[in-house]
């Protein structure tokens, strides 16, 4: 049992002993799951996590957490058709009032103790600080209960293998919630890469900026970074082979606000990342570059997310064009042909929480489970190893 004390959203210094009963009570059905409904606009992914669960069962969530995201993950866990939220977590008892005004029906507390001695409750969502995930997770894993942790899973790859371990021995879910993955923009990237409709992928350029919110526990690479690396592995079904990384802390001490980094994966590729939380401007752009095409994602622009240009790299020479005028100097621009793809909207969180739902219901292994995560903690741990020897490059420990 974790010692009093070290889980922030469990009370402190009370003594916590074993609850009533350590298995979640049986999963209800319900009624209403015949006549589930969703919408036509909604991502397809998520419409076919939800009819893949809705037949089988309502699952009790807990949510640990309703800061910035929490809200998210409580309205999409709140449908009363594949799931409910019963309780709702937090140590800040203005946020509750929130929370409890949008959702009356949810019972809702300051110690995550409350929750998880809750014998009805099926899973627990983790969207606390980075430093608690580990704490808190392993405490719910060890009550017999599915985790959702959200993103990073850990703060070092040790933890993240406990909790594998852990997970894998009681045959529960452990996921991650690297939400990016079910962007639908995202996988249809996916879909290029694999079908080798760039040709063979030269570099990857990420920029993940925006003015806050400022960590106070994990730096911008852990914060923000971490998006992208879990990004590049599911794009290239790699992991980096070794990072070089820079990065500055103006506004605590110790805590990067801007990380620049280069990976080396496998066959040559390098994967260059710039995040911060201290730009004027939030931008989620990533651009890749083929022998045979590139493409262009920006996760800003709602309407047209993605973007292939039909230009290819080759070493031939042409001539240049005549221009006497700097306007027309820095208005040219090679032509090239530009495909637009039609991207239906949706919620990649909710795609997220259905395929939790789905992977608790069905035994299917999550899309970004345990494996996964750890994967990404093993890179930004390289990454933070890089920083502190001052851009050395660091290699990335291999897998199991």
């Amino acid at each position: 049992m974790v010692q009093p004390g070290t889980i922030p959203y469990v009370e402190a210094g009370r003594s916590k002993g074993p609850c009533k009963s350590q298995r979640p009570g049986p999963i209800r059905t319900t009624m209403a799951r015949s006549r589930a409904r969703f919408s036509g606009r909604a991502h397809r992914f998520a419409r076919q996590a939800n009819a893949a669960a809705a037949p089988m069962a309502l699952i009790r969530v807990a949510v640990l957490g309703a800061g910035e995201w929490g809200p998210n993950l409580i309205r999409n866990f709140h449908n009363k058709q594949t799931s409910e939220v019963v309780w709702i977590i937090d140590r800040d008892a203005a946020r509750l009032d929130e929370v409890h005004a949008r959702f009356p029906d949810v019972q809702v507390g300051e110690d995550a103790d409350q929750a998880l001695c809750d014998s009805s409750v099926h899973a627990v969502v983790v969207a606390t600080p980075t430093s608690t995930h580990y704490f808190l997770a392993k405490e719910v894993l060890e009550r017999r209960k599915h985790v959702l942790v959200e993103k990073p899973l850990t703060t070092n790859v040790k933890q993240g293998l406990q909790l594998l371990e852990l997970a894998t021995s009681q045959r529960l879910v452990l996921m991650v919630g690297h939400v990016f993955l079910y962007n639908l923009g995202i996988r249809k990237v996916k879909e290029y890469l694999d079908a080798g409709h760039l040709g063979k992928v030269y570099y990857v350029s990420m920029v993940r900026t925006n003015l806050g919110p400022i960590r106070l526990d994990v730096n911008a690479a852990w914060d923000l970074a971490a998006h992208d690396v879990s990004i590049a592995n599911y794009w290239f079904d790699a992991e980096p082979l070794s990072v070089s990384a820079i990065g500055e802390a103006w506004i605590n001490q110790g805590i990067e606000d801007a990380v620049f980094a280069t990976l080396r994966y496998p066959q040559g590729l390098l994967v260059n990342l710039h995040a911060s939380w201290l730009n004027p401007c939030k931008a989620r752009n990533i651009t890749v570059v083929g022998e045979r095409r590139m493409l262009t994602f920006d996760d800003m622009n709602v309407n047209e997310p993605l973007r292939i240009y039909d230009r290819q790299v080759t070493d031939e020479r042409t001539r240049a064009t005549y221009v006497d005028s700097f306007t027309s100097f820095r208005a040219s621009v090679p032509k090239v042909h530009i495909t637009v793809p039609k991207m239906p909207l949706g919620e990649p969180v909710a795609t997220q929480c259905a395929h939790f739902v789905e992977c608790i219901a069905t035994g299917k292994q999550p899309l970004s489970g345990g494996r996964e995560g750890i994967a990404v903690v093993r890179a930004l741990e390289a990454m933070q190893r890089s920083i502190r020897a001052g851009g050395r490059e660091e290699q990335v420990e291999p897998s199991c």
